[in-house]
């Protein structure tokens, strides 16, 4: 009624979000086609003999076929036999204590044992004391009631492994009585069977060796990581003073016997390397003591010296006036025996006294 009087409905209301339906009011007007993008491109791998220095990288690469085995690298066509992160996203989830604080240590202890100990806190790294630790002895009712856990613990346990037993080897257990099995041959005749028209077969378990080794290699898994090592506590950082700054320079280390490469190494970077600007001298408080002693000792040596001289030289002036006395004498008793005179008495030695009168008056 509301099209014959020439108002339309679907003027008024807003257009639908949807699909059109076919009982739609504008059925008959013209359908208007959408403007389409452009169709995507299906990539495609090289084809076979154009795939020189080609590496598939992307899912893309290998179209909807597998590996390249001309292609001599690592393939993982639709990521078959790749290794991916199979443990989320490695996000680890938000931990509170019993005091309500968030437990930043969390990421700690992620894919390790509830036995491994890790030492995250400060409170951790302090030492416990003597009084603080409850060392008191306990009464015999708790000492009943913890005999009795771990009576029980221990039999559950025991209990298990003999369960385990029992359900991988049965025949511990259960023995199977001996079976009469009653064959008759096929075939009968003196040929066969020895001649005998039926046997009877007794069929039994052997008995299993309890000390038999195990027939199936089991491969352990990798034990884990250990605990870590205690931290060690630090002092808070300082700011480096001059003098700090001036020992951490390590000089270059340079050598005083090789230069394989020539270089022209400079004076001061040699005395450096040398490491005699690091060495204090130090001087003994006798060490002038000494230096005197030495003095002395050389004066001594000296004057013991030139005392040795003077009197060498003496004694060999002493000698030579000898000798020249003596050769004088010779001379003079050469001469006096050309003139016919009677040779003089040879003057005393020096040191001799003077000759006594009874010498002197004899003939």
């Amino acid at each position: 009624m509301i099209r014959s009087m020439g108002f339309n409905i679907s003027s008024v209301l807003p257009q639908p979000t949807g699909r059109g339906s076919k009982w739609d009011d504008d059925d008959d007007a013209p359908q208007v086609k959408k403007p389409q993008g452009p169709a995507p491109v299906k990539k495609e791998p090289p084809p076979q003999g154009k795939r020189a220095g080609w590496v598939p990288r992307a899912l893309e690469d290998f179209g909807d076929g597998g590996a390249f085995p001309e292609i001599h690298v690592a393939q993982y066509p639709m990521d078959m036999g790749r290794k991916g992160d199979r443990g989320g996203n490695g996000t680890v989830a938000l931990a509170m204590d019993a005091s309500g604080n968030i437990k930043y240590d969390a990421i700690l202890q992620q894919n390790r044992t509830h036995k491994t100990l890790i030492q995250s806190t400060a409170k951790e790294l302090v030492a416990k004391k003597a009084h603080e630790m409850d060392v008191a002895k306990p009464d015999d009712d708790a000492v009943l009631k913890s005999t009795s856990e771990t009576q029980l613990a221990l039999e559950k346990i025991v209990n298990g492994k003999i369960s385990a037993a029992k359900v991988a080897r049965p025949e511990i257990n259960q023995r199977k009585e001996a079976e009469y099995i009653r064959y008759v041959p096929s075939k009968a005749g003196g040929a066969f069977n020895s001649g005998a028209k039926e046997r009877i077969i007794k069929m039994h378990e052997m008995p299993v060796d309890p000390m038999e080794p195990p027939k199936f290699k089991h491969n352990k898994a990798p034990r884990g990581p250990p605990s870590p090592p205690v931290p060690v506590m630090h002092s808070p950082p300082r700011k480096g003073s001059q003098k700090d700054m001036a020992d951490w320079k390590i000089p270059p280390c340079v050598s005083n016997w090789k230069n394989a490469k020539g270089y022209t190494i400079p004076l001061d970077k040699r005395l450096a390397a040398d490491g005699r600007g690091h060495s204090q001298v130090v001087i003994n408080d006798k060490f002038a003591q000494f230096s005197e002693s030495l003095l002395i000792a050389q004066e001594v040596a000296r004057e013991g010296i030139t005392a040795r001289i003077k009197e060498r030289e003496r004694q060999q002036r002493i000698e030579k006036e000898k000798k020249d006395e003596e050769l004088r004498q010779l001379a003079r008793d050469a001469r006096m025996m050309r003139t016919g005179a009677m040779p003089a008495a040879p003057p005393p030695a020096a040191g001799a006294g003077a000759p006594s009168p009874a010498n002197r008056s004899a003939p």
